[in-house]
């Protein structure tokens, strides 16, 4: 089986337009998320609509391709490009392969992370959760921007960061602890939060993205919840990376900290 990574990656965004372009120690965003990802994958590729992030990719010696910019989803993004990387490579596209969706605001990806995901395979979908720890304040747990996941736990004697599948992804809290005051719920049981990155059989991500909008996805506004009511399996990993978004220029402040730290560690 093999495994290729591609990063869609917009100019436009209402909250911070043109991040991945912008400057983080020196090189833009972009340029980290395809390094960190390369760590892990021989087959990386960045997806935009923009020139000005194709010719930044291939300033810093990247494979990019061109697509539309009609996407309304990043996955479909990513579709558009896994079927160029085969026109381009005389590949089926319905080949043992598998896709990973790498988010092109992640600049701190991990390869381990990446490696998570391959390890859910074989099924259909694979994506990372991350655990909520006993520390975390109630407003954070309850944050509707920290999308939670329900799952239906199951043992991987190959990989032990496999923990089982989806059952469910809400902006609410779940699972709901009966019985108790809500500030107390992380000492009962063990909440995640969704880490959007996925890999997904060549064959599955074609078909998700001819399904139309569902109910439950469209109330939650979660794209996900599409594929788990046409009946999809989503096999979860669990990684203890703290996952930093690059979303506004806040977000990029506390990246340009979080990379001094590093800097420091490795004195």
């Amino acid at each position: 089986m093999k495994f290729i990574g591609i990063i869609p990656a917009r100019y436009a965004s209402s909250r911070f337009p043109g991040k991945p372009l912008a400057d983080l120690g020196g090189k833009p965003v972009i340029q980290w998320v395809y390094e960190q990802a390369s760590k892990a994958l021989a087959t990386v590729m960045v997806a935009t609509d923009d020139a000005r992030i194709y010719d930044c990719v291939l300033g810093f010696g990247g494979n990019v391709v061109m697509t539309s910019p009609n996407h309304t989803c990043g996955t479909d993004r990513v579709y558009e490009a896994y079927q160029a990387f085969c026109a381009t490579n005389s590949v089926p596209v319905d080949e043992d392969i598998v896709v990973i969706n790498i988010q092109g605001d992640e600049p701190f990806i991990q390869p381990e992370q990446i490696e998570a995901l391959m390890a859910c395979f074989p099924t259909e979908i694979a994506t990372l959760v991350h655990p909520f720890t006993s520390n975390v304040t109630w407003e954070e747990l309850a944050n509707p921007n920290y999308v939670k996941v329900a799952i239906a736990r199951e043992k991987c004697a190959e990989n032990e960061s496999v923990i089982g599948k989806a059952l469910y992804f809400s902006r609410s809290v779940i699972p709901y602890v009966r019985g108790m005051e809500a500030t107390e719920w992380l000492q009962r049981g063990q909440h995640y939060r969704h880490i959007g990155m996925y890999a997904y059989r060549a064959d599955i991500l074609r078909t998700i993205t001819q399904l139309p909008p569902s109910a439950l996805e469209q109330l939650e506004c979660l794209e996900q919840l599409r594929w788990l009511e046409n009946g999809l399996t989503i096999r979860v990993a669990e990684t203890h990376y703290a996952s930093i978004g690059i979303d506004t220029p806040e977000d990029l402040e506390q990246a340009v900290e979080q990379l001094k730290k590093q800097k420091n560690v490795g004195k």
